[in-house]
C-alpha cells in the first residue's frame, strides 16, 4: 500500500514538474522536441513491426501452398496405390 501510495505521489508530481515546465518557452521547447523524439521511436518500432508481419505472412503463405500441394501429391500417390492394388486383385483369365 504505501508502495502505491509513494507511485500515485510520483505520477501527481511529475504532471505538476510538467505543467511548470511547460510554462516557460524553453521548458515547452525542450517538451516539444521530447514528444518528437518519442513520436519518431514509436513510428520507427511501427514500421520494423509492419515490416515483420509482412516478412512472416510470407512465409506463412508459402508453407501453406507447399503444404496444399503435398496434400494434392499424397492424394494422387493414394489414387495410384489404390488403382494398383485394384488391377493385382483382379483374376487373371
Amino acid at each position: 500500500m504505501k508502495n502505491a501510495l509513494w507511485f500515485v505521489l510520483g505520477l501527481a508530481g511529475g504532471f505538476v514538474v510538467a505543467h511548470l515546465v511547460n510554462k516557460d518557452p524553453r521548458g515547452h521547447e525542450l517538451l516539444a522536441e521530447v514528444d518528437a523524439r518519442i513520436t519518431e521511436f514509436t513510428d520507427r518500432i511501427g514500421d520494423a513491426y509492419r515490416d515483420q508481419e509482412s516478412k512472416i505472412e510470407g512465409i506463412a503463405a508459402d508453407v501453406r501452398t507447399a503444404a496444399a500441394e503435398a496434400v494434392e501429391a499424397a492424394k494422387g500417390a493414394a489414387a495410384d496405390t489404390v488403382a494398383a492394388a485394384r488391377d493385382a486383385a483382379k483374376p487373371t483369365d
